[in-house]
């Protein structure tokens, strides 16, 4: 089967070639006709696991589609070229050849193809790079923004700032999540906006700046249903217990549902939360009575976490 598919794959580079050759009758290439070719004899390669050769198949597809001036073709088989690298496990010039191709659909007023492209690209490349990630998440997000497109602006910069999360890049996640909140506001969701505030504050209080907390948290009682909800009285009462480093009040907030079930990367800033001075001890809630209320899940107090000691 692999060997009939590469046969064929020759096949059609030789019909590419041919198109290409100029006569007495014939003055003009037929860039057309050979990017046709090489495309067929780039499918036939990458069902025969064949992706190098795939990937050159693709490029000069992308040549002549530029010769015959088929942009929007030209940088598609571009993004083909870097998905034939990332079948070979070479993410640096899979990334590459995607992010390329993406200028070009910028540079020729396609911008959300482009943002898609960038989209796609972060996700092949978060398992092994999370800077990268980031940075075509967030190039991605500003491509929609600049489009008027905020609600896919602002899923992307959701990726992006949990990821800054868990690279201990508080600062910048600070400055994405106040970002993101802001974008949710301009489309009224602002039941995520709450969920917002709570995750700036939980960033705030591991960067060691209570007074950036509290202020997010002040901010948001401005929004329509934010006085009084769930986050909000959460919010406070973690607050309340950090200024008087209380670590039972702290602890039970931030094993309860609302912190614990969050995005992964923030639930473990919650459970990884410390009280200054506190020495960094959980207070157990056995002495409850037996049968009674016993607080937050003891389970939580063994979980083994990255963020166990607190960022700050």
């Amino acid at each position: 089967m692999a060997a009939q598919k590469i046969n064929e794959a020759h096949e059609h580079i030789a019909k590419a070639e041919k198109c290409l050759k100029t006569s007495l009758t014939k003055w003009k290439p037929d860039f057309d006709s050979a990017a046709s070719e090489y495309a067929k004899a780039a499918v036939c390669f990458k069902n025969a696991k064949q992706y190098e050769q795939a990937k050159d198949a693709y490029l000069k597809e992308a040549e002549y589609h530029t010769e015959n001036k088929t942009y929007p073709h030209c940088f598609y088989s571009i993004e083909q070229a870097g998905m034939m690298m990332k079948e070979q496990k070479k993410m640096p010039e899979a990334i590459q050849y995607i992010e390329k191709a993406c200028m070009m659909y910028m540079e020729n007023g396609t911008p959300d193809t482009a943002a898609m492209a960038l989209d796609r690209a972060g996700k092949l490349i978060e398992p092994l790079n999370l800077e990268k990630a980031v940075d075509l998440y967030q190039k991605a997000a500003g491509v929609f923004e600049n489009e008027d497109r905020l609600r896919q602006a602002v899923e992307l910069l959701g990726k992006a700032s949990r990821l800054l999360v868990r690279l201990k890049r508080l600062d910048e996640a600070a400055t994405a999540l106040q970002k993101e909140k802001n974008m949710y506001k301009e489309i009224e969701n602002f039941p995520m906006c709450f969920k917002k505030t709570t995750a700036q504050v939980l960033v705030h209080l591991h960067r060691g700046d209570y007074v950036a907390a509290d202020k997010c948290v002040r901010e948001s009682y401005s929004l329509p249903g934010y006085s009084g909800s769930e986050d909000c009285v959460a919010m406070e009462t973690l607050l309340q217990g950090f200024d008087e480093q209380d670590e039972d009040q702290v602890y039970r907030v931030c094993n309860s549902p609302l912190l614990k079930y969050m995005d992964n990367d923030y639930a473990k800033l919650a459970i990884s939360l410390k009280v200054p001075g506190g020495g960094g001890k959980k207070k157990k809630a056995a002495a409850a009575p037996q049968g009674g209320s016993s607080g937050a899940p003891a389970a939580a107090e063994d979980e083994d976490d990255e963020y166990e000691g607190g960022l700050c």
